[in-house]
């Protein structure tokens, strides 16, 4: 068997330079992919709370992740019978309703496993 070709990529994310391995024809898709990390962790960047660039890369990663899942959300319920829903704003409670304890321990959990995994390398990148 063989394998499918693959080249590097030279790439910067918040100008630091990043080589990465690219499968022949997914030099443009790689190139998207590295403007929207580079752009979102930019913007977390400039808003000046945060500092470190593995919290950054954490929160950035989050953002995107729920942008893609809330896409998905869209796709799936337009592709149903059914109207869709409208997708209230991250932060947003438009039932006026406190999220239950449970949901704010696993919240707490995470953010607590995050800290831990990352500890004081700072090289989640």
């Amino acid at each position: 068997m063989n394998k499918p070709a693959s080249k590097q990529i030279e790439v910067q994310i918040m100008g630091q330079s990043y080589l990465l391995a690219c499968p022949a024809g997914g030099e443009q898709s790689l190139l998207d992919a590295v403007e929207r990390v580079d752009t979102a962790m930019c913007r977390i960047r400039d808003a000046g709370k945060v500092k470190a660039r593995d919290r950054i890369a954490v929160l950035a990663s989050l953002n995107l992740a729920f942008e893609l899942s809330q896409k998905e959300a869209e796709g799936f319920s337009s592709s149903s019978f059914l109207p869709p829903e409208p997708t209230p704003l991250p932060g947003s409670n438009p039932q006026g309703e406190l999220p239950d304890a449970a949901a704010l321990a696993r919240a707490e959990e995470l953010v607590r496993r995050l800290d831990q995994a990352l500890g004081s390398d700072g090289q989640l990148i």
